[in-house]
């Protein structure tokens, strides 16, 4: 199965770098390494549509940077498998913004949104309750806030970005 097409929010150069070293050590303590770049889904589809695009490009830029507060941790998925991911939150600016972009993906949850940075995928349900607590011991409490500096769209099938927005305040 070929991946979606992604509207993305991706962190500042340093919280991406700090994020992979939480995947390395995850990885050094046994659990499944974590390859994918550190990113917030805004929506996908397995073809993005032309208006979810166009919102996008209008609606992200003025949010952009983009504040996020860690809230909690999550576990997405009724399989053998779960996804294990930091729950954040957002300025309501950048809410609307994401769940416009979000409306108007026809493959897209409405104007659902769950900001999340997915630290764990495809780990095993046996292994969800040990993952987390070795993630917790692996984040520093000080790395409670991230910054969303670029909003693009990731074409896996054509390995195109199309960046909406970047800054690096």
């Amino acid at each position: 199965m070929t991946s979606p097409d992604n509207i993305l929010l991706h962190l500042s150069k340093d919280e991406e770098q700090q994020v992979r070293s939480i995947f390395a050590a995850m990885s050094e303590r046994g659990f499944p390494q974590q390859r994918q770049t550190p990113h917030i889904t805004i929506t996908y589809s397995p073809l993005m549509g032309d208006a979810a695009i166009e919102r996008a490009a209008e609606l992200l830029p003025p949010v952009i940077p983009a504040q996020f507060r860690r809230a909690g941790t999550v576990v997405f998925g009724t399989k053998g498998k779960q996804t294990i991911a930091w729950l954040l939150e957002t300025s309501d600016e950048v809410e609307d913004a994401a769940r416009e972009v979000s409306a108007a993906n026809p493959d897209g949850r409405g104007k659902q949104w769950i900001p999340h940075l997915t630290m764990g995928l495809r780990i095993p349900r046996s292994l969800v309750g040990e993952y987390i607590m070795a993630l917790d011991e692996e984040t520093s409490s000080h790395f409670k806030n991230m910054t969303a500096t670029r909003a693009s769209l990731w074409r896996p099938r054509t390995q195109e970005l199309t960046v909406f927005a970047h800054s690096e305040a």
